[in-house]
C-alpha cells in the first residue's frame, strides 16, 4: 500500500498489523482504535489524523524509530 493516498478515509477499528505503508498519507484520516502493530509507517503523513486508541506496538513510526 506504497504511496497511497488515504485522506479523510474513515479506517476506525482496521487491523494493518504488519502493513507496508511506507509514505502513505493519512492526513486528517479516522484512525480510532487501529491496529498498526508492527506496520512499517516510514515517512506516512499522519497530520491532523485521529490516532486514538491505536497500536503502534512495534511499528515503525514515520521518523524510522521503532516504537516499542
Amino acid at each position: 500500500m506504497n504511496h497511497a493516498d488515504l485522506r479523510k478515509a474513515n479506517l476506525s477499528g482496521v487491523n494493518l498489523r504488519e502493513a507496508d505503508l511506507i509514505d502513505v498519507f493519512f492526513a486528517r484520516a479516522n484512525l480510532t482504535s487501529a491496529d498498526l502493530s508492527n506496520a512499517n509507517l516510514t515517512g506516512a503523513e499522519l497530520m491532523s489524523a485521529n490516532l486514538m486508541g491505536v497500536n503502534f506496538c512495534g511499528a515503525i513510526v514515520p521518523d524510522g524509530w521503532i516504537n516499542n
